[in-house]
């Protein structure tokens, strides 16, 4: 029996790596959403990360989690009229957090219940390795300020460790996704990728944010990389995907305040260094709610 198991979990893995390889060719192709009986939005959990809590932003209700009462779950609630919210988003979570607690914050799987309705997940940055990349550029930024340091550095070995970690970090997003569905078998699963943080012509704005001049363009693809993993992942297991880089395209972190949506790596606005200000989780909430307005069509 064990044996039977382990061949059918061998059997998913090869698969979900060759619609990963396939990325080029299916970038934009879609699959129907499942049928779902409830769909009312009634009972709305949020699953994710920092970029989904919303740290620094005002009002902080969690300090464990540095969890705002302005992020985009708690907008796309009130849009939704949700009768039940729970959010259990939780900075610096990963998709093992999906499973154990952090801190005073639960297992984020444990909010969900064969009576949810409607779920987001936004989660992988972590596991891809978001905050020590940018540490890393940054650092290294300084050091080769018109070459592309961080891009060297992390093609030292051979291969590109970033797109090595995006590929390791699909099956994770695929086993949370699986136990989301497994949990709430009748709600209507939205699957929320990350907005744009650097400029998506290439540009850069060194040393206001301090990556080399080459490596803007590197760091910009790996971001679209890990969207694209994310896509592919929640077609994969019959989700809706939600894309909350196009909309943000042109409030990245190099833009000036009031204009960026994003906040650098010295914020002006309230709010973590790279991640969304006020502005930046309003602009994924009407992404999410744009994508529940379609009903459940295809993605």
């Amino acid at each position: 029996m064990a044996r039977g198991g382990e061949t059918a979990r061998r059997r998913r893995r090869a698969a979900l790596g060759a619609v990963l390889g396939g990325c080029a060719l299916v970038a934009g192709s879609v699959v129907p959403a499942a049928a779902q009986p409830h769909g009312h939005g009634t009972e709305y959990v949020a699953l994710g990360d920092s970029y989904t809590s919303g740290p620094l932003i005002p009002d902080q209700v969690d300090a464990n989690c540095a969890r705002s009462n302005r992020n985009y779950p708690s907008l796309v609630a009130a849009g939704k009229g949700a009768e039940t919210f729970k959010d259990v988003s939780c900075s610096g979570a990963t998709t093992a957090e999906m499973w154990r607690a952090q801190g005073s914050n639960g297992p984020q799987l444990d909010a969900l219940d064969r009576g949810t309705d409607l779920v987001t997940v936004q989660i992988g940055g972590n596991d891809v390795g978001f905050g020590s990349i940018i540490a890393t550029c940054a650092r290294l930024g300084a050091t080769d300020p018109a070459g592309n340091p961080c891009e060297r550095s992390y093609r030292a070995a051979g291969y590109d460790e970033l797109t090595a970690a995006a590929a390791r970090t699909a099956p994770k997003v695929d086993r949370v996704l699986r136990a989301v569905r497994a949990r709430a078998p009748h709600a209507r699963v939205l699957l929320v990728g990350y907005p744009d943080l650097l400029p998506d012509d290439g540009s850069g704005c060194f040393p206001d944010v301090p990556f080399a001049r080459g490596d803007f363009p590197y760091l910009r693809d790996t971001g679209k990389r890990v969207n694209l993993m994310l896509r592919l992942v929640a077609a994969w297991n019959r989700v809706e995907y939600v894309d909350t880089y196009g909309p943000t395209v042109g409030h990245d972190m190099c833009k000036a305040p009031g204009t960026r949506w994003i906040e650098p790596l010295r914020p002006a606005s309230p709010a973590a260094p790279a991640h969304p200000n006020a502005q930046g989780e309003a602009a994924m909430a009407r992404a999410v709610l744009a994508r529940l307005d379609r009903g459940h069509g295809r993605h």
